[in-house]
């Protein structure tokens, strides 16, 4: 079996599974920082480091193209952390285990990180080449992108010099982007009224897992169920038949991944024991038979844990489940604009116990700011009927497309020459960094390209080797082809 070193192109490979053997999940960059930055210097370039984290390298124009604009390269350098329920991998101390498979790399029961580690990489390979020819050149590498932005928040002006920026963080092969939704994220609280498990009561753990989960922009529109939306169906359609009371509810682990699993404690009287049983395989059943195609891996457990002393009290209980199964979840509309394209969305996408408190977090996303302002008033309705308020943080804007863009036009007419047809100018429906880098540097021409990369934000993650291949052939030659500045 090939090795990721084995791969081409090797240098690109190479520095990719140099990445793989550090830790850098998001809010934990300090490793995979240290590393890149005695990188730099090992190969004499001139790097430094921002109040926030993010780092910029220079390099200086390779011979005869110092009369062309300068180019900025631009990755981020953390990951998502998601993994399979049986995998104790850890993310702040374990290497991921990518190999190869088939015609793809992926890893072994996590997430592998090629978003945007594959951009990260290519972006580092240019730097180490000496066969690379371009113009004056910088790498951006911010922190923090997939878990807050806060690197790409956190940039001030006067860092950077060049004039055109192209992202690495893009998805899909034979695709250029030049716009991309913008986001925020909400988040309600709702507190908890307990009570004593009386005698007689039976408990229970109900899980769901074995979902597919993945990216909640890139994925939302593919039909890929939401753990928290499906059990909380379950419950509300339970509290309707039996005299179950709720210890506990627990969903998701990230705001902008497709929860792949969730599971409640719960009690009930023993005699309703074996009802409720069959009740569960029924509905086993029949999500089973409606998700056949999309989720085949999808599993419900029931199982009887430890005794539980508190419940919640049956008004906490309905309020709760009353108002997750109206939150809104999925694709909101599509674009009239960009066809094909998801325009607004919202994830459910964290469901978790704190204390005496039950927060629900989700990510609303929008080519729009109406389209994110009306989802923001929809779920503060919804909440509001409740009696919680939801407090929105972290919005960020979209990228808005330019038509006229320079380096969209040579990206696309290199991709023509190099590969024969034509590529596709899309608007992506995730939350790319550029939108935010035009606060401060408004006069970037920039574009976003990338290999194919599936199921990113998923333990499914992985990239098409051909496609990286096709990727750095065209980096290498958009680089070369830049015009110089005219007078």
């Amino acid at each position: 079996m090939k090795t990721l070193a084995q791969l081409s192109p090797q240098p690109l490979w190479q520095i990719f599974a140099n990445i793989c053997e550090i830790p850098h999940p998001s809010k934990h960059e300090q490793k995979i920082s240290a590393w890149i930055q005695q990188w730099a210097k090992d190969l004499g370039l001139a790097i430094k480091e921002d109040e926030v984290g993010n780092l910029f390298i220079k390099k200086p124009a390779t011979a005869g193209m110092e009369d062309r604009p300068g180019v900025i390269l631009q990755a981020h350098m953390d990951m998502v952390p998601q993994k399979n329920a049986d995998n104790d991998h850890d993310f702040l101390n374990d290497p991921i285990q990518a190999y190869v498979d088939g015609d793809w790399v992926t890893a072994k029961g996590t997430t592998l990180g090629a978003d945007n580690g594959i951009g990260l990489a290519s972006a580092m390979a240019v730097l180490a080449s000496n066969d690379v020819a371009h113009g004056p050149l910088e790498v951006l590498i911010t922190i923090d992108e997939e878990a807050g932005m806060s690197g790409a928040f956190g940039l001030k002006a006067g860092w950077l010099d060049g004039e055109i920026l192209i992202n690495t963080d893009s998805e899909q092969d034979g695709e250029i982007y030049m716009g991309c939704a913008g986001g925020v994220d909400a988040s309600a609280t709702f507190p908890l009224e307990m009570e004593a498990v009386p005698e007689g009561y039976h408990s229970f753990n109900l899980s769901i897992s074995g979902l597919k989960g993945g990216h909640s922009g890139v994925d939302i529109h593919t039909g890929r169920a939401n753990a928290n939306k499906l059990l909380v169906r379950l419950l509300n359609l339970a509290v309707q038949k039996f005299d179950i009371q709720l210890t506990e509810l627990n969903g998701g682990s990230l705001r902008n991944a497709i929860p792949r699993e969730a599971n409640a404690s719960l009690v009930l009287p023993v005699a309703q024991v074996e009802a409720f049983k069959a009740f569960v395989d029924d509905h086993q059943q029949q999500i089973k038979s409606n998700l056949a195609i999309v989720e085949p891996d999808l599993s419900l457990l029931l199982i009887s844990p430890e005794t539980f002393e508190q419940m919640w009290t049956k008004a906490c209980q309905q309020t709760i489940l009353h108002a997750l199964t109206a939150s809104p979840n999925g694709v909101i509309r599509m674009s009239d604009d960009v066809p094909g394209v998801v325009e607004t969305s919202i994830n459910l996408g964290v469901v978790r116990m704190k204390g005496n408190k039950l927060v629900v977090l989700s990510l609303i996303r929008s080519l729009h700011d109406d389209g994110r302002n009306q989802v923001e008033e929809i779920l503060s309705s919804v909440y509001g009927l409740a009696g919680v308020e939801v407090t929105f943080s972290g919005a960020y804007p979209g990228w808005k497309p330019s038509t006229d863009s320079k380096i969209m036009n040579t990206v696309r007419d290199v991709f023509i020459e190099r590969f024969d047809y034509e590529p596709k100018i899309m608007v992506i429906h995730a939350g790319l960094e550029c939108g935010l880098f035009k606060t401060e540097y408004p006069h970037l021409d920039m574009v976003s390209i990338g290999p194919t990369i599936k199921f990113p934000h998923s333990p499914d993650e992985k990239v098409d080797i051909a496609s990286v291949g096709r990727y750095w052939e065209l980096l290498v030659a958009v680089l070369a082809a830049i015009p110089a500045k005219t007078a």
